[in-house]
């Protein structure tokens, strides 16, 4: 085997080690996956509760809810993402590793994606019944939630890298984050909104896409450097 194959071997068998251990906690400590979860179940029928039972109300303001709540529930499961690493040294561990402090980061993000990002996926089409989201709207809503969570964990870890070395961050954590959130909002809810009038919806789910691969390839660089600032 040569030398770039078993670099590329341990470049993923690094990547693999990293998620399945912060896979491993995060089911040792299942409130990290259950927390966000239960708020954003909580979150979404709240607003029936508030708003009332009309169903023409609900379908029309159901795409801003679901992705309003997933957004706060993807905010509120952030601080962990660095924050224990950091109390217990293994953070600075990371650092030194011989391995690209990127690759590391990425399998960060990944485990935060699979922990938090995926179950608010499964359950939001339940969700959506609810609110009586039109029928149409369905495949938008799943494809703007497959490709818009992924972007809120790559941007929300630059973030939380930023403020991992402060004190109760979280507030300045939400400040720095939303900004950026913003048009992932935008063009998910457009998304859904034009498709229950049956018009296409391929050019907001493009620039979805497009915010998702421009995230996964330069967030990963953005938060190593990041890190290394804040733990100096």
């Amino acid at each position: 085997m040569t030398n770039l194959a078993q670099q590329h071997l341990s470049y993923r068998a690094a990547f693999a080690l990293v998620v399945k251990r912060d896979l491993t906690i995060a089911l040792r400590h299942k409130d990290d996956i259950i927390n966000p979860l239960l708020f954003f179940i909580i979150v979404v029928t709240l607003f029936p509760l508030g708003i009332g039972p009309e169903a023409n109300t609900l379908s029309r303001i159901a795409p801003g809810i679901i992705w309003v709540a997933a957004l706060l529930a993807t905010l509120l499961s952030l601080d962990r993402l660095f924050k224990s690493d950091h109390a217990d040294g293994s953070l600075e561990q990371m650092l030194l590793s011989p391995h690209p402090i990127f690759i590391l980061v990425l399998a960060k993000i990944v485990a935060h994606w699979l922990i938090t990002g995926l179950p608010l996926i499964i359950i939001a089409p339940l969700l959506a019944v609810l609110l009586h989201l039109h029928e149409q709207s369905y495949a938008a809503l799943m494809l703007t939630l497959l490709l818009g969570t992924p972007v809120l964990s790559l941007l929300g870890a630059i973030g939380v890298a930023l403020t991992v070395g402060i004190k109760k961050g979280g507030v300045l954590l939400s400040l720095l984050v939303l900004p950026l959130y913003i048009p992932v909002l935008i063009f998910a809810t457009s998304a859904i909104d034009t498709a229950a009038l049956s018009l296409p919806y391929s050019g907001q789910l493009a620039i979805i896409a497009a915010l998702f691969f421009g995230s996964l390839t330069l967030a990963p660089f953005a938060v190593g450097a990041a890190l290394k600032v804040s733990t100096n």
